[in-house]
């Protein structure tokens, strides 16, 4: 049994309707399941008036979204994002394609407090299995990619309550290593993650195909990013581990816009926890102040934690690295940005930044032996 199959059950029963990740896989309050199971066919043929058409039939009336509640509208900006990507892919703007559906999204974010068109949830953890999963291509590397991502989600879920727990915490209290330790385990599914997309999407494939459904189409003179990787915030555990006061201009400026694709749970946990002070910070004051040779075992027992989940952190970021280079090298990529916006010099300022405070927590408790008098 994995760390997965313990915590996804649990979800389902939240009052956060977002979490009810069952609940939203089996709504289809557009009667959208036929029309979507065409949709890799209408791509694979270009067909720019059957997928004009196909997002015609799909909008509602405003009355019917009135009606609805947050998991439905949130099935309901899944199916409609799926024709929003393929419309852009082949190079229609969608709401000038279809304008009438411009009020819908906008109503669909009022009603799900999000952003007003489809992001990385709607995609991978909102999608529904088996024969009814909407994918652009029908390609097994398309569903493996939606798999690898969805496997993360229960784990960060999880992560917030962890990092929530380390933020009101000291180094000197066990609780602080023991909140890293199980961060650790729910970071762990990152690396899990990224092993099994090395293992079973080939970069020509996400490069050459499936990157150009994840373009930006315009709402109401605002660019949104289409459902992007990056938008599964990982960034939430950097900001409590490291992140919040330890500032750098490119990264600072990703996190402001990825903010906006998040839950608004997630993002009130980002306003809360943005300002604070990090576990690095707190571990690295903690021991400033320590003047004997012999540190206190809760002290080695945060620095050993927080170093593990650095640790986790710096893998996983090494090995997204090696999966972009291949992604956006010269012979491969249509863009020069990934599909969140970020280039691959970025990836590799987070990377070697993540190994600057591994090193400083692990330096840190390398103390001097006392010379002899």
């Amino acid at each position: 049994m994995t760390l997965y199959d313990l915590v996804a059950p649990c979800l389902d029963t939240c009052a956060e309707p977002r979490y009810r990740i069952t609940e939203i896989r089996d709504a289809d309050p557009l009667g959208a399941d036929a029309l979507l199971a065409a949709l890799p066919a209408m791509n694979r043929d270009a067909d720019v008036p059957a997928l004009t058409v196909a997002l015609r039939a799909l909008v509602p009336d405003l009355d019917r979204v009135a009606e609805w509640c947050v998991i439905e509208a949130l099935a309901a900006m899944r199916d409609l994002g799926m024709l929003l990507g393929s419309l852009k892919r082949h190079g229609a703007q969608p709401v000038a394609a279809v304008p009438e559906v411009l009020p819908v999204l906008e109503e669909l974010a009022r009603r799900t407090d999000m952003v007003p068109r489809d992001t990385v949830h709607h995609y991978t953890t909102w999608n529904p299995l088996g024969r009814r999963q909407r994918m652009y291509t029908g390609h097994e590397m398309e569903a493996h990619l939606q798999e690898a991502v969805r496997m993360v989600f229960p784990s960060l879920v999880a992560a917030l309550d962890t990092c929530g727990q380390l933020a009101r915490l000291e180094p000197y209290d066990p609780g602080f290593a023991l909140a890293l330790d199980r961060t650790a385990q729910h970071v762990q599914a990152m690396v899990d993650s990224i092993d099994f997309t090395i293992d079973n999407v080939s970069p020509s494939y996400f490069a050459r195909t499936l990157r150009p459904y994840f373009e930006e189409i315009d709402v109401a003179g605002h660019s949104y990013l289409g459902p992007a990787a990056a938008q599964v915030p990982l960034w939430l555990v950097d900001l409590t581990v490291w992140q919040c006061d330890r500032p750098h201009p490119g990264y600072d400026a990703f996190l402001a816009e990825s903010v906006e694709y998040s839950l608004p749970s997630w993002r009130a946990f980002h306003a809360a926890h943005r300002g604070g002070v990090s576990a690095v910070s707190k571990l690295s004051a903690a021991l400033s102040w320590e003047t004997v040779h012999r540190l206190p075992p809760e002290l080695v027992a945060s620095a050993h934690s927080l170093a593990r989940v650095l640790r986790i952190l710096k893998t996983f970021r090494a090995r997204h690295i090696g999966i972009a280079r291949k992604a956006y090298s010269d012979d491969l990529r249509l863009y020069d940005e990934g599909s969140g916006g970020a280039p691959v010099a970025l990836l590799r300022s987070v990377l070697d930044l993540t190994r600057d405070n591994e090193t400083l927590v692990r330096q840190a408790t390398q103390r001097p032996r006392p010379t002899a008098a």
